[in-house]
């Protein structure tokens, strides 16, 4: 039974890579592995795995951890949808645009840098903000709209997986919290982010394009061409900056109080799935009552708008859950724990964290979704943590990083669509056109791991 434990996760690693569809995968992992666990008892029916599996469900979202983190995928589709939709950003990039702040091509690309990284508490939000923001300035300044695209792309991933306060950490954070590890969950994240290399070094690749003005590859011949191509994005007619900036502000700054409430003064010992529930909760009632006070919407439009914003995300939201529940079934098999010892006897210590990089960036870009990257790998990768002793933090960055790495450079990830959207720029464009610089920064991202291995467990 030790070598059936590891076929749950090699069947959703395998429907993965067939069909590019990880809730799929995440279903029939969960059944296998259902199925597994009723032949190891005995007198009980393999039949039943369907039975066995949606309580297996309810067992996981009966934790009060697990429901603040579904609670706040969902909730979090209604605070998106009343910025997007209250013509909040419109009026944000206006009121930037006016400012007139951008007199080089130098400055542009500052600019659209640090838009990107402002918004961080969602990816897609990012692109499109950065996006639409600097789109006329490229245009003004004749930078191509795939440098447009590649900067807000290469911004908006690695800044929402190094600064935490959002969907991602969130996610991570519920997922670590279901473990026993040497140091608390919110500790191991934080930890991540001077080691999640990739992220580092994709943006100081950011920095150096903005900087010195210059592009290489595909990247270059597009600059030549001077080929832009319009594409119509749909966003709602500008109203007031405030539906926009003041939500964002109310989330970002309540999140740190609730983490300082709730961990009695001490950042590092707070509840992330309470502070970021709270948060959420705090920030959705402050965008509904602006919008009302401001007679944008009335009560009945603010809540048929808040459930479409919650619509959007079930997909998101079934992935959050059925991955909780992959790695509730996995622990009773033992798979960790059996995986982790075939790794260290036949992989050496040094080995692993770089692999596990390897493993996510190559599963991200195949299937378009960090989500489905991080639920696969981290029920592998602490068990690894627990039993081989590495460093908590090394090994979570390094899933991270993988994750990533297809989340904004996969020609099917919608971070990738969005992108290309906000700019103006053909998707297939912007692909060719960002993937040696992703390749570059992962090359390097598997050398750093290997380095900080040897310093850190060799």
């Amino acid at each position: 039974m030790d070598w059936l434990s590891i076929v749950p996760p090699l069947v959703a690693i395998v429907v993965v890579f067939w069909k590019k569809e990880v809730i799929m995968a995440l279903l029939l992992a969960v059944l296998t592995a259902e199925a597994l666990i009723l032949l190891q008892s005995a007198g009980e029916s393999v039949l039943l795995s369907p039975i066995t599996s949606v309580e297996r469900v309810i067992e996981v979202a009966a934790s009060p951890g697990n429901t603040r983190i579904l609670l706040f995928s969902v909730l979090v589709g209604a605070l998106l949808a009343y910025i997007r939709d209250s013509g909040g950003v419109a009026a944000m990039v206006n009121w930037l645009t006016g400012k007139g702040v951008a007199k080089s091509r130098r400055q542009v690309g500052g600019l659209t840098m640090a838009t990107g990284i402002a918004v961080f508490i969602e990816s897609n939000l990012s692109v499109l903000t950065s996006g639409i923001f600097a789109r006329g300035l490229f245009d003004k300044f004749k930078i191509s709209r795939a440098r447009l695209a590649y900067i807000i792309d290469s911004t908006s991933a690695p800044v929402c997986i190094l600064i935490l306060l959002n969907g991602w950490g969130a996610f991570v954070l519920g997922m670590l919290e279901t473990y026993e590890l040497p140091v608390s969950a919110v500790s191991v994240l934080w930890g991540t982010v001077p080691l999640n290399f990739y992220a580092l070094f994709t943006l100081l690749i950011v920095i150096y394009t903005i900087v010195t003005d210059k592009v290489h590859g595909p990247m270059a011949a597009e600059e030549q061409k001077q080929h832009l191509q319009e594409t119509q994005l749909e966003s709602e007619p500008a109203t007031k900056a405030r539906f926009m900036t003041i939500p964002l502000a109310v989330m970002v700054f309540s999140m740190v109080g609730f983490m300082f409430w709730t961990g009695d003064g001490v950042l590092a010992e707070g509840s992330g799935s309470k502070s970021v529930l709270y948060a959420t909760v705090l920030a959705t009632a402050v965008a509904y009552l602006l919008l009302l006070g401001h007679k944008r919407f009335t009560h009945h439009e603010a809540v048929k708008v808040g459930f479409k914003g919650m619509g959007e995300l079930l997909p998101l939201v079934t992935i959050v859950l059925l991955s909780l529940t992959l790695g509730s079934s996995l622990k009773v098999l033992g798979t960790g724990v059996f995986v982790s010892g075939i790794v260290g006897e036949y992989l050496p210590l040094v080995l692993i964290v770089p692999m596990l990089f390897l493993a996510g960036a190559i599963m991200s870009f195949t299937t378009g979704t960090s989500w489905g990257t991080f639920a696969i790998l981290i029920p592998i990768g602490v068990p690894l943590i627990q039993t081989l002793g590495l460093p908590p933090s090394l090994v979570i960055a390094a899933i991270l990083g993988g994750g990533i790495f297809g989340d904004h450079c996969s020609p099917i990830s919608d971070t990738s669509a969005v992108s290309s959207i906000a700019a103006g720029c053909d998707l297939l464009t912007h692909v060719r056109t960002q993937l040696p610089y992703a390749l570059l920064a992962g090359g390097m991202t598997l050398i750093a791991y290997f380095l900080a291995s040897v310093m850190m467990i060799g």
